[in-house]
């Protein structure tokens, strides 16, 4: 009935809302009624719009308001007709979703079914949060064009692969009412997939079926631009595509040649692009405070679960598209298109470039491995900004003041201090990581990654060292379907330690070696311990009674000077430890060899 009512009154704010009546001018004909208005827009790129008697128009181009986007059905089958009418398109599955859909690419080449290794290759992916569907739309746009209007020259030097729709069960539980901070497509995917995970936190731990697969394309074709496109929340702003990478303006990249060359080729040439098409680019940044505009901006953080993150570190250039939620689906998808026909040209004509950066990034192998980025506590410098008008209102709702913004841009520029990031762990890189043969799921997820490993085929005995979790803490709340676990102090201790066949030696002299360090290191955020996937190394199973352990830990006392005058000094600098007769007689039962030596203890071994 509550839901109901709800509803109800929605309908009656839509029928009455200024924005449906069309009195602002850039209003689409559907919109959330309490959406702030957007920026009167007439681009350029919008002549690359077809109409809707063209045979190949669109669907995001045959609706009259430019606010809708195709289902997984009709999009399959409006590229499956593309594939069969042109000899340049062809289509690939490279997975299965949880529901069982086909995970497809749409790949444009004029090489046939082997692309020509000399030609740069950019990977563009659309949908891994299904309802920011933008470069689903502009990527039918431009395969289209490229198929039968004139653009196929794009593809003499350069080969195209386009995922439209990553998440496609995510993308198949549809309605308007996903993303309430978004303005378009009316009918919008949901952000989780099937198994409720977001895509864009498992880049790293590879934990669902549909980010396993498209590692996998990417270990296949080796792209040599990979381009993540989303739609932002947040704050409103005269931006419509934002976007960044790890590396931005000399920040810190685990790929810096790479870094440099999206810094200094790639991304005045998109502003370019973008603005000569009437388009207002701006860096991917995040607001530092929702309920105070001016407070700053951030970076959003640097973590190896996302996809830039990622990129950087597994040595694939890679760019977040954030285009802003506010502004029309149809502005949106054009910027989109003009993003990726530029990249296709900036390939073509310096892709050499970028493929040299690579490989110079991939053959580093440094010594310490920064970890655990957390934002700066004070500002590192000012930023130029384009900000939209707003003032502060009393909300009888939340009972506080809150932000309305009228969309207008601001026509001075803001400057805003800017907060960076920092590294708060150093990790050392070892030779190689010792996993043991039953712990197949964390080989396997290595192999996924395209780590390359050695097997063993019988039983060995390494000596290596092992780590002793000094302090592990569980988390309170679940997250992406794991508890996750921290630990900040660890205690080496060298093992002669019996690894069964089928364990597996990970050198970190490889390409992939940061990534390796990164995983397999369990004070990494990023970890596999830190996901939570060793919890049973937290697990006492035997223990020792007050009666027994007394009398031993009195002969102990009486046996060992050194041990007494440590148990002395222990309880005079602790008073809650002398207080404590469960504590101290726990302190003499982990001196003994009764103690299990394996609690607490990480089943990874170091070498080197």
């Amino acid at each position: 009935m509550r839901s109901a009512l709800i509803l109800a009154a929605l309908a009656a704010v839509l029928s009455s809302s200024p924005v449906m009546s069309q009195s602002v001018p850039n209003a689409a004909p559907w919109d959330q009624p309490f959406l702030p208005p957007a920026p009167p827009w007439d681009g350029a790129s919008m002549a690359l719009l077809r109409g809707a008697s063209d045979p190949w128009v669109t669907a995001f181009e045959a609706d009259a308001a430019h606010d809708f986007s195709p289902n997984y059905v009709d999009t399959r089958a409006w590229f499956d007709r593309l594939d069969a009418a042109s000899d340049l398109i062809r289509i690939e599955q490279f997975g299965t979703s949880p529901e069982g859909r086909p995970i497809y690419a749409v790949i444009a080449s004029k090489d046939g079914a082997t692309f020509d290794p000399s030609k740069p290759v950019l990977l563009a992916q659309a949908g891994i949060h299904p309802g920011e569907i933008d470069g689903k739309d502009a990527g039918m746009m431009l395969l289209r064009d490229i198929a039968f209007y004139g653009k196929d020259a794009l593809l003499d030097r350069v080969n195209l692969i386009l995922i439209p729709i990553l998440s496609v069960d995510g993308h198949e539980r549809a309605s308007a009412y996903s993303r309430p901070n978004q303005r378009g497509p009316r009918i919008q995917g949901w952000r989780n997939t099937a198994t409720n995970q977001n895509l864009n936190r498992d880049y790293l731990k590879l934990d669902q079926p549909e980010m396993r697969a498209v590692r996998g394309l990417i270990l296949k074709y080796r792209p040599d631009l990979y381009i993540d496109i989303h739609v932002t929340d947040g704050m409103d702003y005269q931006y419509d595509v934002t976007y960044g990478f790890n590396g931005e303006n000399g920040a810190f990249s685990r790929s810096p040649a790479a870094s440099a060359w999206l810094d200094s080729v790639l991304k005045p040439a998109m502003n370019a692009a973008l603005e000569g098409q009437g388009h207002i680019p701006g860096e991917l940044v995040f607001g530092q405070d929702d309920e105070n505009p001016r407070a700053g901006l951030n970076d959003g953080g640097l973590g190896e679960r996302f996809s830039n993150g990622w990129g950087a570190a597994a040595h694939v250039p890679t760019i977040l598209i954030e285009n802003h939620s506010l502004k029309p689906h149809e502005q949106r998808v054009l910027g989109t298109y003009v993003f990726l026909e530029e990249s296709l040209r900036l390939l073509a004509e310096k892709g050499a470039d970028l493929r040299a950066a690579t490989a110079s990034d991939s053959a580093l192998r440094p010594a310490e491995i920064l970890a655990n980025f957390a934002q700066d506590p004070e500002p590192s410098s000012t930023r130029e900004f384009k900000g939209i008008r707003y003032e502060t209102y009393d909300s009888p709702a939340s009972g506080r003041r809150e932000i309305r913004w009228s969309g207008e841009a601001d026509p001075e520029l803001w400057r805003l201090p800017f907060y960076g990031s920092h590294s708060t762990l150093t990790l050392k890189r070892p030779e190689a990581y010792w996993v043991p043969s039953y712990r197949t799921d964390i080989i396997e997820r290595l192999r996924a990654h395209g780590v390359a490993m050695q097997t063993l085929a019988e039983p060995r005995v390494v000596n290596v060292e092992m780590l002793k979790l000094d302090d592990p803490k569980l988390a309170t709340r679940a997250n992406e379907g794991h508890v996750q676990i921290s630990v900040t102090q660890v205690t080496p201790e060298t093992r002669d330690w019996t690894f069964p066949a089928g364990s597996v030696r990970v050198p970190t002299d490889q390409p992939l070696g940061d990534i390796v360090v990164l995983l397999l290191e369990p004070q990494s955020s990023e970890s596999f311990f830190a996901w939570g996937l060793f919890p049973e190394v937290l697990s006492r199973v035997e223990y020792i009674e007050g009666y027994a352990i007394a009398p031993l830990a009195e002969r102990m006392l009486a046996a060992d000077p050194a041990l007494k005058a440590e148990f002395e000094a222990k309880l005079a600098a602790e008073p809650e430890f002398a207080a404590s007769g469960d504590a101290r007689l726990q302190w003499f039962y982990e001196r003994t060899p009764f103690y299990d030596d394996r609690y607490r203890l990480y089943p990874i071994g170091r070498e080197g």
